[in-house]
């Protein structure tokens, strides 16, 4: 498998391709510096730089990209094991069609929920210059005569899955990348952008807001929420002890959809939440309620990875329910 972090090692920062590279899980400061590497186990992994991971990619068989930015309070090995995770259902769908790449930031390893929140909402938000780095990288390999002649393009599609906190992350990446790299605007780059659970507010996605960036990136946004997702109650009492009064985009999707641009598509989990993801009722977008076979709200992102869009059958329609029947 191979990841993006920007998690301090336990060895030095200063990039040494083919080094072993191992995560310091005890500082979750966020690094200006990027590292693309390859798992390995016993976390020993390696680091293999931007060239050679990029040319992976394009030789890969897979003819999809999922990068998945996962949420707070999850260390590496959780990370993995969720990617392996959906890694393994997607295969069960068709082989070499999507092939997921984790994109790991510096969440906390301290005990207690409210410290640990706080700790990673400000790294969640640090790390969004550090990921703007991946995309300028990408874009320059894209371009690069060498890398990628007229002859020999790359045609992979690329999609991200965000879940909880980790659209604060996406939110902040694209929007550090507009305001000092592309002030005129961000290409389309993404073929879907799934925020599943998103613990930003929910006006995030509204025209004028920070986050409608997202929207000008991708040429779908799916947003799938759930009301008593108990976690984003965790996350809203938090920020209410703060002083921060909102709702989450995870628990209502977008506040006003008609404020929305029109590529953004709102999908109700309630009914289903609970059900596979007993009681938090918060990572729900993988198995259903038997691990392994996949859940109605991984075969909806799915459908969309294959088809690239959320409703085929409706091009005007940008609501749904998922429903256990």
């Amino acid at each position: 498998m191979l990841f993006i972090t920007n998690r301090f090692p336990e060895q030095s920062i200063r990039t040494r391709i083919g080094r072993n590279f191992s995560f310091d899980l005890d500082n979750n400061a966020a690094s200006n510096s990027v590292f693309f590497c390859e798992y390995g186990k016993d976390g020993k992994h390696t680091e293999i730089g931007s060239i050679d991971f990029l040319e992976q990619l394009k030789a890969s068989q897979y003819r999809q990209i999922l990068i998945y930015i996962h949420g707070f309070s999850n260390l590496p090995e959780a990370v993995f094991e969720g990617a392996r995770e959906f890694q393994t259902l997607c295969n069960k769908k068709k082989k070499n069609n999507i092939l997921v790449i984790p994109m790991i930031w510096p969440c906390d390893n301290d005990l207690g929920i409210v410290k640990d929140y706080w700790d990673d909402q400000k790294a969640a938000d640090q790390s969004g210059f550090s990921f703007a780095r991946v995309l300028e990288k990408f874009l320059a390999w894209r371009s690069s005569e060498k890398y990628n002649p007229d002859e020999d393009p790359c045609f992979k599609r690329i999609n991200v899955l965000a879940h909880s906190m980790g659209n604060r992350v996406l939110r902040g990446t694209l929007a550090v990348w507009k305001k000092y790299d592309l002030p005129q605007g961000v290409p389309m780059l993404f073929r879907n952008t799934f925020l599943v659970a998103a613990d930003v507010v929910n006006e995030t996605l509204h025209e004028g807001e920070i986050g409608e960036v997202i929207c000008h990136s991708s040429r779908n946004v799916v947003v799938y929420h759930a009301s008593d997702d108990l976690a984003l109650r965790a996350s809203k009492a938090s920020n209410l002890k703060n002083k921060i009064a909102s709702r989450r985009l995870g628990h209502t999707g977008p506040e006003d959809i008609d404020k929305t641009p029109k590529n953004v598509y709102s999908v109700d989990c309630d009914d289903v939440n609970n059900l596979y993801d007993f009681p938090k009722g918060h990572s729900y977008f993988r198995s259903g309620k038997r691990q392994g076979e996949p859940g109605k709200v991984f075969n909806h992102i799915y459908q969309c990875l294959e088809s690239g869009r959320v409703y085929p059958e409706d091009e005007m329609r940008r609501t749904s329910i998922i429903r256990l029947e």
